[in-house]
C-alpha cells in the first residue's frame, strides 16, 4: 500500500465506525496562546475536550498536519540524522468526545492494524501507563486488562511504563491523561521486544491511544475534565514507512526509513537530478543522504506554513519558518546546490499531496514566490556570514579558540548552526567555545522567556477554576459584575469577572480599557486580555487590589471614547480591505492587522510596491465611502449558511455561529431579525464597529512598504487620529519653509536647487581627491625600496580614510606600478590598511589577503581580500611604526 491508499484507508475505517471525517486544521491556530504551530491532531479539539463547546459529532476522524519545532515536542535536532523523525507529519488521529472510551479505542485499532494492514500480530507491542507516585496517578490496569481481554495480542507483549512514555500531555498546560501506545518490532528475526521505548529505529511507536482525563494547570496540577475523551495519533509517515518498505510485511531483512516511502522519494530523487548526488536508502549517514532528508523534510513544513498563511519573518513562528527554511538551504549547499532551489521543489510536493491537501494547489503561485524570495536572500547572508567568520578567524593564532559569542552571532544573525561554525573552524585548525556558546544560547532563551505575557498564573487559589466569561460589549459599555477570580500577574494583578463589557485583545484589536467601581473606589483597568473563554481585566501596576475579592460586585465601565476611536478603526480597516481589492484585485488577502485608537495597521499579499498613484486611488475610494455615510450593521448566523460573498480568511478558526460585519447597507448597529447582506463589504469579525461610516471622519494613509516577500503593510488613521496627522504634517512644512527661507510654493523647486549643489559639491570633492591621491602615488613611486628583487611601497598616511588609500592604490595602478604596496591610514585609536599587489608578482605567487592578515594579526585586527588587492583594519595604532618598520618580515 503507498501512503495516498493508507490515508484513505484509514478514513474509510472509521467513518464505517460512524465517525465524522473532517478536513485537516492549519498547521498554525491564533487562537491557542499556549501553541506556536499544531503539534497534534487535537488541537482544533481542545475547546470540546475542555467542554467549552459542543462537537457536532462525537465521533470524528481525521488526517491533520502537525509541526514539531518548538516547545515540549520539538524533533528538530533528530530531522535528517535519524530516519523517522520529521518537522512537519501527518497525523492520522480518531477522537470521542464524552462517547465511547478506551474498549473501542483499543480494539478498534487493533483490528485495523491486524485485519485491515495485515501487520504481523506477533511484531506489535503494547504499552500501558504504570502510575506516578509522585502525581498520585496509579497504573491504567482498565488498559491492561482490555488489551488482554479484547484483542488477541500475546500477553507477554503487554508493558507498563512511566509517565515520561505513557501519560501524555499536548503542552506544559492543556488536556492531558495516560495513554496506551502500540509499537512494532522490526528486528529480523523478532528479538527486539526489549527495545520498546528505548529509541531504537528497531522498535518504533506506531499509535498512540490517549484517554483524555485531565487538564493540566498552571503549576503543575491536573484537574479532571468535565467528561472522559479518546485521543488517537498514528503518524502515516511510519506507517507507510512499514507497509512500504517491507513490502507490506513480507520482508523485515532490510531498514526501513520513512524517507523510502511515496511520501519522499519523489522530492529526493529531484534533488539528487539537481544536485548530481546519489541518495542511499536505508539508515544511511552520509553527508548527501542526510542533506537530502533535511531538504525534502523542511520542503514541507515551509511549504504548509504558507499555503495555511503563515509567512518568514523575525519574530514568532515566522522566526521558526525562516530558520528553518535557512536550514534546508544551509544543507543545500553540502549538495553543491548554491543558487536557490527550494522552490523548485513545490510541484514534486504537490504531485505527492495536493489531493489531499489543495490548499498547496491553490497557494502554489504565492508559497513559490515567498521560499524563492527568502532563499535569495539568504543566499546573500550566507556569504556575508562567511566573511564574518574569516574575519574574526583572521585574528586568532593557528590553533585557537573561536568565540562562543561570535559563534552565537552567525547563528542568531546569519543562521549558521554551530556545527556548521565547527566545520568552518576544523577546516583551519581552530575549535569552538561550545560553552560560551551556549552561554549565549541560554541567557536568549532567557531574555524571551522574561518578555513572554505569562497570561493566567493562577498564584492566589492553585485550586481555582475558571469559567467563561460572558462579553456584553457589543451594546453595553458598563454592567455591574461579579468577580470570579483575582490573578497575580507578576507585577499586577487581572481581574475575572462573571460578564463584562470589556473587549478583550483578539482578532487584530487591542482590549479595552477603563475602570472597575467597587466600595466607593476606582480601579484602573490598562488592558483586557483572553485565555480560552476567560477575560482577564488588568489593573494597573500601582492599584492596590487587597479589597477585591472573589464574589464582590463591581461595576465595570470601558473607556468610551478610546473604545469609538477603536471601532472606528475596525471598520476603517474593513473599508480598507474593500478598496485594496478594488483598486489591486481580489488576490489580496489579509495577512495580519492591528487595531488601536491612534491608527490601524493592515497587512496583505501583493508582490509589489503599491505606489503613491495607487494609494491616492485607495484613500479616494475609502473617503468617498465615509462620505455617503452607509450603515455599518452586524449579525450572527450559522457558519455553515455563510454567503460566498462574505470573506473569511484560511487559516481562522471559526465556530458554529459566526459574527458578519455588513458595511454599506442600508441596515446599521446590531440585527436580531432578517439581516441584510446589501453592502459592497461583508466579512467574518467578532470586533467592534461604529454604525455608520461617516463615524469615521476622514482616511489619512501613514505608511506603506514591505515586511516579507510578497507581503505589504499599511498604517492608516481616521478620525481625530487623521487630523492629528495632518497637522503634524503642515507643522513639519512650516517647519521646513521656514528654515529654507522660501514659501510653501516654491519649496520643492528650492529643495531642487539644493540637491544639484550638493551633487556638483560632492562630484568636486571626488575629483579634488583623486588629484591628490594622484600626487602622492607620484611621491610614492620615487618612495619605493627594494626587498629581495621586490619592488616595495610601504608608507604612512596619518588621519586618512581606507577610502583615500584605496584612492591612492588606484592612482598607482593607473602609473603602471610594479611591486607590493603596503598603505596605512592611523587614527587615535584605529588603523586602516591597504595592500596592492601587482599582476605580475599574482602571477609569481604573492597574495594581497595573506600579506595582509599577517599584518593586521599583529596589529590586533583582521582582514583579507583578494590576491591583487586587500583592506583590513585594526585596533593597535600604537604598534604600526613597529610594524612598518619591519615591513620586510612580511614578505617572506
Amino acid at each position: 500500500m503507498k501512503a495516498s491508499e493508507i490515508r484513505q484507508s484509514f478514513l474509510d475505517f472509521f467513518a464505517e465506525q460512524q465517525h465524522q471525517i473532517v478536513p485537516s486544521a492549519p498547521v498554525f491556530s491564533n487562537d491557542d496562546p499556549t501553541l506556536m504551530f499544531t503539534n497534534a491532531g487535537m488541537n482544533q479539539f481542545k475547546p470540546y475536550v475542555l467542554g467549552q463547546a459542543t462537537p457536532q459529532n462525537q465521533r470524528v476522524a481525521d488526517s491533520q498536519k502537525c509541526i514539531r519545532v518548538s516547545g515540549k515536542h520539538n524533533d528538530l535536532e533528530e530531522v535528517g540524522h535519524d530516519t523517522y523523525h520529521h518537522t512537519m507529519f501527518e497525523m492520522l488521529g480518531n477522537w470521542s468526545f464524552g462517547d465511547y472510551y478506551k474498549k473501542e479505542a483499543i480494539t478498534w485499532a487493533w483490528e485495523l492494524l491486524t485485519k485491515r494492514w495485515n501487520i504481523p500480530k506477533n511484531r506489535l507491542y503494547a504499552t500501558v501507563f504504570g502510575g506516578d507516585a509522585e502525581k498520585g496517578l496509579p497504573a491504567d490496569e482498565e488498559a491492561e486488562k482490555l488489551w488482554a481481554e479484547c484483542t488477541d495480542i500475546d500477553p507477554t507483549h503487554i508493558k507498563r511504563f512511566g509517565a515520561k512514555d505513557n501519560f501524555w500531555m499536548m503542552g506544559e498546560v492543556g488536556p492531558c491523561g495516560p495513554c496506551s501506545e502500540i509499537h512494532i518490532d522490526l528486528t529480523p528475526d523478532c528479538s527486539g521486544g526489549d527495545l520498546v521505548n528505548s529509541d531504537s529505529p528497531l522498535a518504533i511507536e506506531l499509535w498512540n491511544l490517549v484517554f483524555m482525563e485531565f487538564n493540566a494547570e498552571p503549576g503543575g496540577k491536573l484537574r479532571k475534565l468535565p467528561a472522559c475523551h479518546v485521543d488517537t495519533g498514528a503518524g502515516l509517515d511510519r506507517i507507510a514507512a512499514l507497509l512500504e518498505c517491507t513490502n507490506n510485511c513480507t520482508d523485515f531483512t532490510k531498514p526501513i526509513s520513512n524517507y523510502d516511502t511515496s511520501l519522499f522519494q519523489p522530492i529526493i530523487q529531484e534533488l539528487a537530478r539537481m544536485s548530481g548526488k546519489t541518495y542511499v536508502k536505508g539508515i544511511s549517514n552520509d553527508e548527501a543522504s542526510i542533506a537530502m532528508r533535511v531538504c525534502s523534510d523542511h520542503l514541507r513544513m515551509v511549504a504548509f506554513s504558507i499555503a495555511d498563511g503563515a509567512l518568514p519573518s523575525n519574530e514568532g513562528r515566522g522566526y521558526v519558518i525562516r530558520r528553518i527554511l535557512r536550514r534546508a538551504i544551509r544543507y543545500g549547499r553540502q549538495l553543491g546546490l548554491m543558487q536557490p532551489f527550494m522552490y523548485k521543489l513545490l510541484p514534486t510536493l504537490i504531485e505527492i499531496m495536493g489531493q489531499a491537501y489543495p490548499e498547496l494547489i491553490r497557494e502554489k503561485d504565492k508559497i513559490e514566490r515567498i521560499m524563492r524570495s527568502e532563499e535569495v536572500s539568504f543566499h546573500k547572508t550566507i556569504d556575508r556570514g562567511i566573511s564574518l567568520f574569516e574575519e574574526e578567524a583572521a585574528k586568532l593564532s593557528p590553533h585557537g579558540t573561536f568565540p562562543g559569542e561570535v559563534a552565537f552571532r552567525l547563528y542568531d544573525t546569519f543562521g549558521f548552526p554551530v556545527d556548521l561554525t565547527e566545520v568552518m573552524a576544523k577546516e583551519i585548525g581552530l575549535s569552538v567555545d561550545i560553552e560560551g556558546f551556549q552561554a549565549c544560547m541560554q541567557a536568549q532563551k532567557e531574555r524571551a522567556r522574561a518578555a513572554r505575557v505569562k497570561v493566567a498564573e493562577l498564584a492566589e487559589d492553585k485550586d481555582l477554576h475558571l469559567n467563561p466569561t460572558k462579553f456584553v460589549g457589543y451594546t453595553v459599555f458598563e454592567t455591574e459584575a461579579t468577580i470570579e477570580a483575582v490573578i497575580s500577574l507578576g507585577k499586577t494583578r487581572g481581574v475575572v469577572l462573571n460578564v463584562t463589557p470589556f473587549y478583550a485583545e483578539m482578532g487584530g484589536q487591542v482590549g479595552d480599557s477603563g475602570e472597575l467601581l467597587c466600595h466607593g473606589r476606582s480601579y484602573k483597568v490598562t488592558d483586557t486580555k483572553k485565555r480560552e473563554n476567560v477575560f482577564i481585566h488588568m489593573l494597573d501596576a500601582s492599584e492596590d487590589a487587597a479589597e477585591l475579592m472573589p464574589g464582590e460586585t463591581v461595576i465595570a465601565c470601558i473607556d468610551r471614547k478610546r473604545r469609538q476611536q477603536i471601532a472606528c478603526h475596525h471598520t476603517a480597516t474593513h473599508l480598507l480591505h474593500y478598496a485594496l481589492r478594488q483598486v489591486l484585485g481580489n488576490d489580496v488577502h489579509q495577512q495580519g492587522s492591528l487595531v488601536a485608537p491612534d491608527r490601524l495597521r493592515f497587512d496583505f499579499t501583493f508582490s509589489e510596491a503599491v505606489g503613491t498613484e495607487r494609494l491616492q486611488q485607495i484613500e479616494d475610494i475609502i473617503n468617498a465611502k465615509i462620505q455617503e455615510n452607509n450603515g455599518v450593521s452586524w449579525f450572527e448566523i450559522a457558519y455553515k449558511d455563510k454567503p460566498a460573498s462574505v470573506l473569511s480568511f484560511f487559516g481562522d478558526k471559526y465556530g458554529d455561529v459566526v459574527r458578519v460585519i455588513n458595511t454599506g447597507g442600508q441596515q446599521s448597529g446590531e440585527v436580531t431579525e432578517q439581516p441584510a447582506y446589501d453592502g459592497y463589504s461583508q466579512e467574518l469579525c467578532g470586533g467592534t464597529h461604529v454604525t455608520r461610516t461617516g463615524d469615521l471622519g476622514f482616511f489619512r494613509f501613514l505608511s506603506e512598504g514591505a515586511i516579507a516577500a510578497g507581503v505589504r503593510r499599511v498604517e492608516a488613521a481616521v478620525g481625530q487620529a487623521a487630523q492629528e496627522e495632518i497637522r503634524r504634517e503642515h507643522t513639519l512644512l512650516n517647519e521646513a519653509v521656514e528654515k529654507l527661507h522660501t514659501n510653501a510654493g516654491s519649496l520643492l523647486n528650492h529643495i531642487d536647487t539644493m540637491l544639484a549643489q550638493k551633487k556638483q559639491l560632492e562630484r568636486s570633492l571626488e575629483e579634488l581627491k583623486q588629484s591628490i591621491a594622484q600626487a602622492k602615488s607620484a611621491g610614492l613611486l620615487n618612495s619605493a625600496k627594494t626587498i629581495g628583487d621586490i619592488p616595495v611601497i610601504a608608507e604612512t598616511f596619518p588621519n586618512s580614510t581606507s577610502e583615500d588609500l584605496r584612492q591612492m592604490s588606484l592612482a598607482l595602478g593607473e602609473k603602471q606600478f610594479k611591486g607590493i604596496a603596503i598603505l596605512a591610514a592611523p587614527t587615535s585609536d584605529k588603523v586602516s590598511l591597504l595592500v596592492l599587489v601587482s599582476d605580475d608578482y599574482v602571477k609569481q605567487g604573492w597574495h594581497a589577503g595573506k600579506i595582509i592578515k599577517a599584518i593586521a594579526a599583529d596589529l590586533g585586527g583582521g582582514g583579507g581580500g583578494r590576491p591583487d588587492m586587500a583592506q583590513a583594519g585594526a585596533k593597535n595604532a600604537a604598534k604600526l611604526p613597529e610594524v612598518m618598520d619591519n615591513i620586510a618580515a612580511y614578505l617572506k
